[in-house]
């Protein structure tokens, strides 16, 4: 089994810390990350992902705002537990990542039914389960792992949001 993975694509107008606040708190309320499961630190997922630190940081302030992660000094950032009162989504966020996935799938020349057997398929293997690669290019998407198991490279590191 693949870890979960955030994916950033640079050239969306979604901003980047948006991106990986939503893809987190979606691995979080869909179980594919569970409570007290470490996340990277701040500086290594923006360096995974070839970000400024600070836009990392900011989803994950965003994060302990929803209460969906806790950062802890000496123990790292982490999944909280989840909170009990249902989770309302933002129709106008969810329609803007739409606006963008079907703008970006159009460029690639899919047409309408290719376009919702992707979202089927996608929505089939959960959030963020591609294995497509990494592009390590200037442009265009970026991923990193974020699932904290035993071997992960800085899974024993440094505390997270600081």
């Amino acid at each position: 089994m693949s870890e979960p993975a955030v994916r950033v694509d640079t050239t969306s107008q979604v901003p980047p810390y948006e991106q990986i606040r939503a893809q987190l708190a979606a691995l979080i309320r869909t179980g594919r990350l569970v409570t007290g499961e470490r996340l990277p630190t701040v500086r290594q997922l923006a360096a995974d992902l070839d970000l400024a630190p600070g836009t990392v940081a900011r989803a994950y302030r965003e994060l302990e705002a929803a209460e969906l992660i806790r950062t802890r000094r000496g123990a790292g950032t982490r999944v909280a537990a989840l909170p009990s009162e249902p989770y309302a989504h933002d129709a106008d966020q969810l329609a803007t990542l739409a606006r963008d996935f079907t703008s970006a799938a159009r460029a690639l020349g899919a047409g309408t039914e290719d376009i919702l057997t992707a979202v089927r398929h996608a929505l089939d293997l959960g959030p963020a389960s591609s294995s497509a690669p990494a592009d390590s290019g200037a442009g265009g998407t970026r991923t990193a792992g974020v699932g904290a198991g035993p071997g992960r490279p800085g899974a024993a590191g440094a505390a997270g949001a600081g």
